[in-house]
């Protein structure tokens, strides 16, 4: 019997190449030196760093990581503690590096991988469910910060009534016969004083308001306001002798969509900008009003964040001074824009798909 043949067949080994990792650090913290905190603000910055050394140390050992951990340590010793900011965001790779001095306020995150994405930064922003009430009576008005039992209290300097009939002399308000004219009238500049006490607790932050109070000063209130954009809604009632647990538990229901709250008062800023001339829409009119520093809010539909399509399209297709470099936060136009938005203090919204429809997907609300 002949002997059968073997057939002999040669393996061949898919040859593998080291991959070469190029570790990346993103830190996201409070930065507010003017409070005279800087010893707390060192052993923040010196735990963050220590966590960013373990990690690098554990997942990816090697020159690069020591590169890395010595960029970022220098960056630490030069920043800035004489700037008024809220946070601060570090961003560091073998290649490149990038600090902001933030004016909103962040999640604090340390993140170590393999690609910086300054959207990160803009998806950590802080979504603090904080809102001022007001509550409208003719005896005095209340202003409120939803977490806090303090409030800024205004009261005519006696009652409306009073008012109408001692201390406006003929010369203030002229040949009145009709007291309840003169009454409106005497409101009317009592709530001109509200007004402005508003104004002035929303110059911190321009956090949503809701005016609580009955539907005729709430009308009379509406319709001198200077603070309309950041009023949410007029919510009509008698609540004058309510505590403040008890009108936050009558507001309740109207939380329950934060985000819907929160696009509520960017709807209203962009109708107010737009008044006012002082909106940019479409991509080529928001680049060129970003590059010449004049954004202050910049609002961007998500699909123009996660469509690469839309990305490489026609709308972007345009000749930008910037190299982008793969290994820096910013990757595309749309990075370069927030980019220079958040480094000018301004701020960044991403909102849902049709949001902006009527804006062309991407505006700016510039300084006023």
């Amino acid at each position: 019997m002949p002997e059968e043949d073997i057939a002999t067949q040669r393996i061949r080994r898919r040859r593998i190449t080291p991959r070469y990792c190029f570790p990346s650090v993103s830190i996201f913290m409070p930065f507010d030196p003017k409070m005279g905190m800087k010893n707390k603000l060192m052993f923040s910055l010196s735990k963050a760093t220590d966590k960013v050394v373990s990690e690098l140390k554990n997942n990816y050992p090697g020159e690069m990581s020591l590169l890395v951990i010595q960029k970022l340590k220098a960056i630490i010793k030069k920043l800035d503690f004489n700037t008024h900011t809220k946070n601060i965001a570090i961003f560091v790779s073998p290649v490149f590096e990038k600090v902001y001095y933030l004016n909103i306020d962040v999640e604090e995150k340390v993140i170590v991988n393999e690609s910086l994405q300054i959207r990160e930064l803009v998806d950590s922003k802080r979504q603090s469910q904080q809102f001022h009430i007001l509550l409208l009576s003719e005896k005095g008005s209340r202003i409120y910060l939803s977490d806090s039992y303090s409030s800024l209290r205004i009261i005519p300097d006696s009652s409306v009534s009073e008012n109408a009939n001692q201390n406006d002399s003929p010369e203030k308000i002229p040949n009145f016969s009709d007291a309840a004219t003169k009454k409106e009238i005497v409101m009317d500049k009592f709530l001109h004083q509200v007004d402005h006490s508003l104004d002035m607790a929303l110059k911190p932050d321009r956090l949503p308001v809701f005016v609580m109070g009955s539907e005729k000063l709430a009308g009379q209130f509406k319709n001198i306001t200077k603070n309309n954009e950041a009023i949410i809604e007029y919510v009509h009632g008698d609540y004058e002798e309510c505590s403040l647990d008890d009108l936050k538990r009558l507001l309740k229901p109207r939380m329950a969509d934060w985000q819907q709250i929160k696009q509520k008062k960017l709807l209203h800023q962009l109708k107010e900008a737009a008044g006012k001339n002082k909106l940019s829409v479409g991509m080529e009119d928001v680049r060129r009003e970003v590059i010449n520093h004049r954004g202050r809010i910049l609002l961007l539909e998500k699909q123009y964040l996660s469509d690469t399509n839309f990305l490489a399209s026609g709308e972007l297709n345009y000749k930008t001074a910037e190299s982008y470099n793969k290994f820096s936060c910013i990757k595309n136009p749309i990075d370069e824009m927030i980019d220079k938005v958040l480094e000018n203090g301004g701020e960044v919204e991403f909102v849902s798909n049709g949001f902006l429809e009527e804006y062309g997907q991407i505006a700016l609300i510039k300084d006023y």
